[in-house]
C-alpha cells in the first residue's frame, strides 16, 4: 500500500516512479500522470445567499416558521398604539397624532408600522423618508432596504443617500446632522456601522435545513409516500435484460406506479422479476427531529417562544399565557421602544416643545394579566395616595 501511494505522489508531481532494474526502459511519454484514485467525500452544503431578496423569498415567502414570526412580531407592534406627548401632557389632537394615524395617502397607521418591522426584521434596516404636506402636516414613507444605498467619504460617513426607483436613482442628500428627510432605522451589527444585521442571518442554517426537509418530504411524498427500493431481475438462465425491455419496464413503472396518486397500488410482477422494498432507516427518521429543532432555532433567533408557533417538544413555559406574555416583555415591547424613540427624536424639531413618542400599555392584550396583578397591589397599598398610585400606572396625578 505504500508503494501505491508513493507511486500516485510521483506521479502527480511529475516524476517518473521508480521501477525495477530489470525492466525495460520506457518509452518517453507525458510528464501528465497516467494513473488516479476517485475518492468521494461530503460536499460542502449550499446556502442560501444572506441578502433581502434571498431572506424574503427563501424564509418569508417559502418558510411557515419565518413567515409566522416576522408577522407576529410586526402585527403585535402595529397593534399597539402610538402617543404623542408634550412632557407629560397627552396631545391627542397633536399634526404629529395626526401623522402617525395615517402616514401617508396609500397605508393605514397598522399597515405602514408592519411594513417597517418586516424590513427591519428581514434585513436588519428600515428607512423611512419624510415628505412635507400641506400646512404641518408631513408623509411618512417606508423604503425597500435593497434599493437604498449610502456614498461615504473617505471617514466613511455618509455623504447622500441614494434610492433605486423604477425610473432611475434618486439622490436624498444627509446633511452633518443626518438626513432631516431620512431615517435609518437598524439592528445592531458588531460588523458593520453602516448596516443592520437581520435576525433571520443568524438562523440562515437552520433555515435551510427546514426547507431542505419540508423539499425531502415532497419528494417522498411524490414517490408513491413511501421509500424507493430495487426491481431486481434474476431469471434462470441467467441474461440480462435486453435495452428494449429495460425501457418499456421503466416507462411502466413511472407511468403506472409513482406519484402519490398511486401509492398503495399493488405491483404485478412476472418474468423473474422480484421487488425490494427499502425501509426508512433511523438517519431517514431524522428528517423530522431536524425539522423541528430548526424550527426553534429559526423561533429563538426572533425572539418568538416556540409554544405560540405550535412546534413540539417545546416545554419551556409553563402555560401559554406565560409565552405570551413574555413575547411581548422580551421581543415586541424592547423593539416598538426602540423604533418609537427613534421617530420621536427625528420628527420632534418640527414641532414646537417637547414632543415625544410613547406606547400606550394599556391597551396590550397580553399584559392584562400583569396589569390586573398592578392594580390590585395598589389598591391594597392604603399608605399611597390616589394621586400616587395613578402616577404609579402612568396616568396624570389628576383626571
Amino acid at each position: 500500500m505504500n508503494r501505491l501511494f508513493d507511486w500516485l505522489a510521483r506521479g502527480r508531481a511529475g516524476v517518473a516512479p521508480v521501477r525495477d532494474r530489470t525492466e525495460a526502459a520506457p518509452q518517453a511519454k507525458s510528464a501528465v500522470a497516467q494513473g488516479f484514485v476517485a475518492m468521494h467525500t461530503m460536499l460542502d452544503a449550499d446556502w442560501t445567499h444572506a441578502s433581502f431578496a434571498a431572506l424574503a423569498r427563501e424564509g418569508f415567502m417559502r418558510n411557515p416558521i419565518v413567515h409566522r414570526c416576522v408577522r407576529m412580531i410586526s402585527e403585535a407592534a402595529a397593534a399597539v398604539p402610538w402617543l404623542v406627548y408634550d412632557g407629560a401632557t397627552e396631545l391627542s389632537d397633536h399634526p404629529l397624532a395626526a401623522a402617525l394615524a395615517r402616514p401617508n395617502p396609500a397605508q393605514s397607521r397598522m399597515a405602514f408600522i408592519e411594513t417597517v418591522f418586516g424590513n427591519l426584521l428581514l434585513s436588519g434596516n428600515a428607512f423611512l423618508e419624510r415628505v412635507e404636506a400641506v400646512g404641518e402636516r408631513v408623509h411618512l414613507y417606508s423604503l425597500r432596504p435593497d434599493r437604498v444605498r449610502f456614498e461615504t467619504d473617505a471617514r466613511g460617513w455618509p455623504v447622500r443617500c441614494v434610492h433605486e426607483t423604477i425610473d432611475g436613482p434618486r439622490v436624498i442628500p444627509v446633511d452633518d446632522a443626518g438626513s432631516a428627510r431620512l431615517l435609518h432605522l437598524s439592528l445592531y451589527n458588531p460588523l458593520s456601522e453602516a448596516d443592520g444585521f437581520a435576525p433571520l442571518e443568524a438562523a440562515l442554517m437552520a433555515l435551510d435545513v427546514h426547507n431542505a426537509a419540508a423539499q425531502w418530504n415532497k419528494a417522498l411524498l411524490d414517490n408513491a409516500a413511501r421509500p424507493s427500493g430495487a426491481l431486481i431481475y434474476a431469471p434462470g438462465d441467467g441474461s440480462n435484460l435486453s435495452p428494449e425491455q429495460y425501457d418499456q419496464l421503466k416507462k411502466e413503472l413511472e407511468d403506472g406506479y409513482s406519484g402519490a396518486l398511486n401509492a398503495g397500488r399493488p405491483l404485478l410482477l412476472e418474468g423473474g422479476l422480484d421487488w425490494k422494498a427499502m425501509g426508512l432507516t433511523p438517519r431517514d427518521m431524522d428528517f423530522i427531529e431536524a425539522k423541528n429543532s430548526a424550527s426553534r432555532d429559526i423561533a429563538l433567533a426572533f425572539g418568538v417562544p416556540p409554544m405560540l408557533l405550535g412546534i413540539p417538544g417545546d416545554n419551556t413555559y409553563s402555560n401559554y399565557q406565560e409565552a405570551q406574555r413574555a413575547f411581548y416583555r422580551l421581543t415586541v415591547l424592547p423593539l416598538l421602544r426602540r423604533t418609537t424613540e427613534e421617530i420621536g427624536h427625528w420628527l420632534a424639531p418640527l414641532y414646537a416643545g417637547r414632543v415625544r413618542i410613547d406606547v400606550d400599555l394599556d391597551q396590550v392584550e397580553g399584559l392584562a394579566a400583569e396589569r390586573d396583578a398592578l392594580w390590585a397591589r395598589l389598591e391594597g397599598a392604603s399608605f399611597l395616595t390616589d394621586a400616587e398610585k395613578r402616577a404609579a400606572v402612568g396616568y396624570s396625578p389628576e383626571p
